[in-house]
């Protein structure tokens, strides 16, 4: 198991202090450092040990299998619980994984330690109300680490509180530290997202989120009409919201998103739609980015799904198994919009009112990284962004480098350790 020089500081930091606060870029290793020290923690003989992810799904996809195949392969476990994703040792020690979306289930238990990762996607509250006062008792310690949300958020918040506190310490790395991701990887990221994005993602800069969410929309880049356009293949993104429906289309034309039209029905539903597009265009191939969701919404008394409607119309339907989280699908749109070169290959032909008026005003709630949904703006926003995230995603799984060997001293004063 890894460990660069910015993960070693980390948990060496976690030894000497009992709050840590690491704010860190994309891939930089956050899981295997939490790994590491969920394993340091535990080593100490009937320890009470949690791991916390912002979902209980999230922590047993990201965490359950490698922790508990290399803790099998130390020795380590007495007894694993794959249904309450529960390890308990050979010396005494027990790992519990949880996730911050119930929170009643993080209540009780006397903590020794805990790792909050992606911390920046938990409510404040969970930590103030409920997990905090689990290390009182014992006096346990806590790592909180994750990536940037932005200025004002709960991550910023406890990470300049942390630098000045007694006890805490405070750290920020870029990916590159992390030692996971090659620079010429970091370089094409660099091509592939706009400025801000980067620098959130990559280099762990807390940026504002009081402005528009779509940040790098622009009336004099963005929105102008396509002198030529060939209409045999369209690309349609899809928000099934009742009212209103939006569907936005658009060509594609070499790395350009040209949007050309948008159909905007109150008090609808995905049938009328799917007419609707192909009394339009009916000679054109139709590509739809539906939400994800539409697999299980049922929109009529047939018990048909919104993805099956669509499917049944005749169009190719592509869409995610599991929906991306807002922020990266906010990401890629404003990387399209313009990216990191100043380039932008994002367009909107000026008929497009409700797409303009999405991308224009759409805003995040005052002092978050929320955005603000009164209005409906945000419909029309969804249905470019479903389009955008699966034809021009923010990459973030990469090929990492040779793993080193790390170590640690055991209870037993033996030396521990884990390739």
């Amino acid at each position: 198991m890894p460990l660069s020089q910015a993960q070693k500081q980390i948990c060496d930091s976690a030894k000497d202090n009992r709050f840590v606060v690491s704010v860190c870029g994309r891939r930089f290793g956050k899981t295997h450092v939490s790994m590491r020290e969920l394993a340091r923690a535990a080593s100490i003989p009937h320890s009470q040990v949690q791991y916390v992810a912002p979902s209980y799904r999230m922590a047993k996809n990201i965490v359950w299998d490698q922790l508990k195949s290399k803790l099998k392969e130390l020795r380590w476990i007495d007894q694993s619980n794959e249904a309450e994703l529960k390890l308990r040792l050979k010396n005494g020690s027990t790992i519990y994984l949880k996730g911050a979306d119930n929170p009643d289930s993080l209540r009780g238990v006397g903590l020794d330690f805990i790792v909050m990762d992606e911390f920046q996607d938990i409510d404040k509250r969970t930590w103030t109300e409920v997990l905090r006062p689990t290390l009182s008792d014992k006096g346990g310690r806590a790592l909180f680490i994750g990536t940037p949300r932005g200025v004002g958020s709960f991550s910023h918040e406890m990470y300049t509180m942390a630098q000045d506190t007694n006890d805490w310490a405070a750290h920020t790395f870029t990916t590159i530290e992390g030692g996971q991701v090659p620079e010429d990887e970091i370089e094409q990221a660099k091509r592939d997202m706009d400025l801000k994005t980067f620098e959130q993602e990559y280099l762990a800069t807390f940026n504002t989120y009081s402005g528009v969410v779509y940040y790098n929309f622009n009336r004099d880049y963005t929105v102008k009409k396509a002198n030529e356009y060939s209409l045999h293949e369209l690309h349609c993104g899809i928000d099934f919201n009742i009212d209103p429906m939006s569907c936005s289309i658009s060509v594609i034309e070499g790395n350009e998103i040209h949007f050309i039209d948008e159909i905007v029905m109150n008090g609808s539903n995905t049938d009328e739609v799917a007419d609707e597009i192909k009394r339009r265009y009916p000679k054109s191939r139709i590509i739809m980015y539906p939400d994800p969701a539409g697999r299980q919404r049922k929109t009529s008394a047939g018990g048909r799904t919104d993805i099956s409607i669509l499917q049944n119309a005749g169009f190719r339907v592509l869409y995610r198994n599991n929906h991306t989280p807002v922020r990266d699908r906010v990401n890629a749109v404003n990387a399209k919009l313009l990216n990191t070169k100043g380039t932008p290959s994002l367009f909107v032909d000026p008929k497009c009112k409700q797409i303009i008026s999405s991308l224009e005003r759409i805003v995040y709630k005052p002092g978050t990284s929320v955005i603000d949904k009164d209005g409906d703006l945000d419909h029309m926003g969804d249905a470019v962004g479903y389009l955008v995230d699966y034809l021009y995603p923010i990459r973030t799984d990469y090929e990492t480098s040779t793993p080193q060997r790390w170590t640690f001293s055991g209870s037993n004063n033996k030396t521990r350790s884990w390739r």
